[in-house]
């Protein structure tokens, strides 16, 4: 198996827009955003762990970055959704 895995550059949206989805179905904004994000003191918490590799440690700030721009994809679609005009 190989270590070269491909980067979908359209995964943060997608993981974004089915937790918008989620909001639209009644779901609570704020609950969404805890489950979407990483706090930054469970990363430190993470990475101050003897027992992981340096590879592991990278993966973490990859997977810590990618969150936190799904977290951001998601605010976006929030902020949008406020300010739309409904049409009835």
């Amino acid at each position: 198996m190989t270590g070269n895995i491909e980067f979908d550059p359209l995964a943060p949206r997608r993981e974004a827009a089915l937790f918008y989805g989620l909001f639209l179905r009644g779901h609570s904004a704020d609950a969404l955003r805890r489950d979407i994000d990483v706090p930054r003191d469970l990363l430190k918490k993470w990475m101050r762990g003897r027992q992981y590799e340096e590879p592991f440690r990278d993966n973490l700030k990859k997977l810590y970055s990618y969150r936190k721009q799904v977290l951001a994809i998601f605010d976006e679609l929030i902020l949008n959704e406020r300010v739309r005009p409904r049409i009835q």
